[in-house]
């Protein structure tokens, strides 16, 4: 037990928390201890005169059932630990926080708001792969024997999810790359090439609490922090090599969103 909770502890702390909330809350909904009913998104009962404001969040952290229990923890932990950890554009304490909050707003308002879905856990991590793919480019990466480059597994994911679950998945999952492209537009794209102010900045507050957590520089329980100016070298071999090709059949449980228990 004590070597468990030193991994948990020494893991990036954002990707340990919503893993572990996510893995928490999925066990209570699906060991019939929590309904769903209380969980997924639904407006009507957000914006009333005693508002569920938990329902802003716990549509992100509810897994899909069966096999997607295990690997929507996984791709949720890994893609996100990797951005957390190893982000040339995220690399200041609170960065990925902002990040997470950004793209979970954005899935929220297209997912929740225009396409009525209840669930958000698959448009999450999807984000998070095509953030990864994209700061990844030109290096390589297997999806079961296929051998991509990374910049193509999301859009690979994407037809895997068109086959298993058809459209309304592939909506769900395009949600998070448009929240995740969104960023990238507005933090990198438009800033480069257009001439444009970042806007979405890490607040002073927020980088001094994660500080005490995750130090500016150097030696960390689950890898090295850099600043910016001194970002190493990316590996030329993707981090997710041998998972992604290893995966037998990853998207069965996921699609569109689920509306569990009753209404």
């Amino acid at each position: 037990m004590d070597q468990v909770l030193a991994a948990f502890w020494a893991a990036p702390p954002v990707s340990r928390t919503i893993t572990a909330l996510t893995l928490v809350q999925s066990v209570l909904v699906y060991g019939g201890v929590l309904s769903g009913y209380y969980v997924v998104f639904w407006p009507g009962r957000i914006f009333k005169l005693f508002p569920e404001i938990w329902r802003f969040v716990t549509p992100f952290l509810l897994t899909g059932p069966k096999l997607s229990f295990f690997f929507d923890l996984y791709f949720m932990y890994h893609y996100g630990s990797q951005l957390e950890t190893s982000s040339s554009r995220m690399s200041q304490p609170g960065d990925f926080f902002i990040y997470l909050i950004f793209v979970a707003f954005s899935i929220m308002l297209t997912a929740g708001f225009v396409l009525e879905m209840p669930v958000f856990i698959s448009a999450l991590t999807m984000a998070f792969i095509y953030t990864y793919a994209q700061e990844n480019r030109g290096k390589q990466t297997m999806l079961w024997f296929v051998k991509m480059r990374m910049e193509f597994l999301p859009w690979a994911m994407l037809l895997v999810t068109l086959v298993m679950n058809g459209t309304s998945g592939v909506l769900l999952e395009l949600t998070g790359i448009v929240a995740a492209h969104l960023y990238d537009f507005l933090t990198r794209i438009y800033p480069t090439f257009g001439g444009g102010r970042n806007y979405i900045t890490t607040p002073i507050a927020v980088r001094r609490f994660f500080a005490r957590h995750t130090p500016n520089l150097g030696n960390r329980g689950y890898g090295t922090a850099f600043n910016a100016s001194q970002q190493p070298q990316q590996s030329s071999q993707s981090s997710s090599r041998g998972w992604t090709s290893s995966i037998q059949n990853p998207w069965s449980g996921r699609g569109a969103g689920r509306r569990l228990g009753g209404d």
